[in-house]
């Protein structure tokens, strides 16, 4: 019986068997017929991703794309007359940093001396720099995706669309105006998404802090000045502070040591250097509502702040097991706000600098300033 195969020999020649069937599908234009032999059939839609074309592709891109491509595919043999399309990024930090590299630009302030138009520029002249190696990996690892109408955001045509859908939602109610606590560039003064936080993420060390604040005179003073002790890893973000929170279920209680009356999460004892007295205990609800002093005075309110409030997010994982509250600067921060109607103090440009509210440390970077705070607790 004759082979009915042919048998290839032990070696075999990987890439250039994908090069004929790649010349196979061009010459033949199986992709497109795979969409224009099914005019009848139901249709599935599907739009990329867009990739920023002013960096180099990598083998992350194509581990992605196979998944994409699988998808497709697997709707193609199910019937469906699959709509590829692909697109281009022209917007975001990646074409901007790699723009402001090259220009030598090192804070926004210097993009309207630069000149905005010649910034604009620069950046729609980067954003295809290497859209060749971009179509040539897509081509060449047998990717389906329809380049001759790719969709960029940098096109009136596309902006136009975004905005007309944003429209469409607002009409329909869809649509609110709220505030949300989101990762922000000082450098470039612009909100961050969680990608673009991951391309320049690296560890730093931040300051541990332990600090005293004074209650508010009531019951819970009556052996005399008493304080809630409470950690922070961002001393700058104490100048903000409206209110503590503490976990309801929580045991608190109140200690002497050093002639010093405080209260903590009785499971966070062991964070005390000296000798201390255990001089009552408390559920955390029964703090809920206490008051105590401003730490800091540089910022009015316009509403009741600096009591305690209840959180499900407390924990004596570490710290205190009392958290301070600054919502400008927090995710749970900010919803706990909303819950209790808490003032909100932002003394914070977009560039990360004090504003003219903080007299002792305007215009300094907030994280420059961390050391300035501490030796004004310590005084």
């Amino acid at each position: 019986m004759e082979d009915m195969f042919k048998q290839y020999n032990g070696k075999v020649d990987y890439p250039k068997i994908e090069e004929g069937i790649l010349k196979f599908w061009d010459e033949h234009e199986i992709f497109e017929k795979s969409i224009s032999t099914r005019e009848d059939s139901k249709i599935f839609t599907f739009y990329e991703g867009p990739p920023t074309a002013n960096g180099k592709p990598g083998i992350h891109h194509v581990m992605a794309r196979t998944l994409k491509d699988l998808v497709c595919r697997y709707k193609t043999l199910k019937g469906y007359r699959v709509n590829r399309k692909a697109g281009w990024d022209t917007h975001g930090l990646p074409v901007e940093i790699e723009v402001e590299k090259h220009l030598g630009i090192k804070s926004k302030s210097e993009i309207p001396e630069f000149g905005v138009a010649k910034y604009n520029a620069e950046c729609r002249s980067s954003v295809f720099k290497y859209k060749d190696l971009w179509e040539k990996m897509t081509t060449r690892m047998g990717y389906w995706i329809n380049l001759d109408e790719a969709y960029i955001t940098c096109d009136n045509d596309y902006i136009e669309s975004v905005w007309w859908a944003l429209s469409e939602l607002f009409k329909k109610g869809l649509i609110y105006k709220d505030y949300k606590i989101v990762p922000q560039c000082p450098r470039s003064e612009t909100v961050l998404s969680s990608h673009e936080l991951a391309l320049g993420y690296k560890e730093t060390k931040d300051p541990s802090v332990f600090v005293m604040m004074k209650l508010e005179d009531s019951e819970l003073t009556k052996d005399g000045d008493t304080y809630f002790l409470v950690w922070t890893t961002t001393p700058w973000t104490l100048i903000s502070n409206v209110a503590l929170a503490v976990g309801p279920d929580i045991d608190y209680v109140k200690v002497k040591t050093d002639d010093k009356y405080l209260i903590l999460a009785k499971e966070r004892l062991s964070i005390l250097k000296n000798d201390y007295e255990i001089i009552e205990s408390y559920k955390g609800s029964d703090l809920a509502g206490q008051s105590y002093q401003q730490l800091f005075d540089y910022c009015k309110v316009d509403k009741k702040g600096f009591y305690v409030v209840e959180a499900d997010f407390v924990s004596t994982a570490d710290g205190s097991g009392i958290v301070h509250i600054a919502p400008a600067f927090g995710a749970d921060d900010y919803e706990i706000s909303k819950e209790y109607d808490l003032p909100f103090l932002q003394p914070v440009t977009r560039g990360g600098k004090f504003t003219e509210e903080v007299t002792d440390l305007v215009g300094q970077f907030v994280k420059d300033a961390d050391i300035e705070i501490i030796m004004m607790l310590k005084a």
